[in-house]
């Protein structure tokens, strides 16, 4: 039996998204194949046997070991991945991104790079004067948050972050004041899909997000937020992402580089999740690598 989409997933709110992927695999006439916990041990068995096969992979098992063997089976023979995990890996270490950012001229935070605890216990003397009164300490391969130190301001915070992740880069940057656009931060996390982009107001503090529209693009000069996303995605290299951008005063800064651990929650069904039509359009974009692989 051969399928065009594989699907493994397990978390119980991808199931929105997962239903997107269903309808859009149903429009462009593919057939998909979802792995689940319950499935899991005899799709694997039936894939390696030869008696179940797939093109194209859309792998939402974020980690979970008992799925691996499906990615290397499909890494093994060639089948499309989307967002394949070394790709992954390499793109979400932020000390990597910033670097890849900066030299592509987009604009970041003022950033100091730490080497890993691990490689360097002990730290060569630091002028921490450019980041400001108060900046940020963040691991470099921690994602949703993860370890990050908000209104840092001294030196033994710094070192006593190091540990948390001892094995990790870590980058300090300073603090990212957005200007305020009709009583809203100007803060903003775009999703990118195959091509396509979708910029949200997101706000910093409850993570509640509202599509941009096209009047406010226009009003508010917010069309760079498309053109900065699709240069980090030829930067990247993921078929689907996120990245946070900030409108300060002087100019847009991207805040947060690349996150391809996507919460795909919808907002009619959580506050903070994102809005149901674009989701809806991501997963028709996703599906479309499929089709073209077909």
């Amino acid at each position: 039996m051969h399928s065009d989409l594989c699907l493994p997933w397990y978390w119980e709110y991808d199931i929105d998204f997962v239903h997107f992927v269903e309808h859009a695999c149903q429009t462009q006439g593919l057939s998909l194949w979802q792995i689940t916990p319950d499935n899991v041990l005899e799709s694997i068995t039936a894939l390696y046997k030869g008696e179940k096969t797939f093109n194209t992979i859309l792998d939402r098992s974020q980690g979970d070991e008992r799925f691996r063997p499906i990615d290397r089976w499909a890494k093994e023979y060639h089948k499309k991945r989307v967002n394949p995990v070394e790709v992954s890996l390499w793109s979400e270490d932020k000390a990597t991104m910033h670097l890849e950012l900066i030299t592509a001229g987009i604009h970041t935070p003022h950033t100091i790079l730490l080497a890993p605890f691990l490689e360097q216990p002990v730290l060569p003397s630091l002028d921490l004067n450019p980041l400001g009164h108060q900046f940020v300490i963040k691991p470099s391969n921690e994602g949703g948050g993860e370890g990050v130190i908000l209104g840092a301001s001294s030196l033994d915070q710094i070192l006593s972050a190091r540990m948390q992740f001892p094995e990790q880069k870590y980058l300090l940057q300073s603090t990212v004041t957005p200007r305020t656009i009709q009583g809203r931060p100007a803060w903003f996390r775009v999703f990118y899909a195959v091509g396509k982009t979708y910029p949200c107001w997101w706000h910093p503090l409850t993570h509640v997000y509202a599509a941009v529209t096209q009047p406010e693009e226009h009003r508010y000069e917010l069309s760079a937020l498309h053109s900065i996303t699709q240069r980090i995605a030829s930067l990247c290299k993921l078929d689907w992402f996120t990245t946070e951008i900030a409108l300060t005063l002087e100019d847009f800064v991207v805040v947060d580089y690349v996150n391809d651990q996507i919460d795909t929650r919808i907002q009619s069904k959580a506050v903070d999740g994102a809005p149901d039509e674009i989701m809806q359009s991501i997963a028709s974009q996703l599906v479309t690598i499929a089709k073209q692989n077909q």
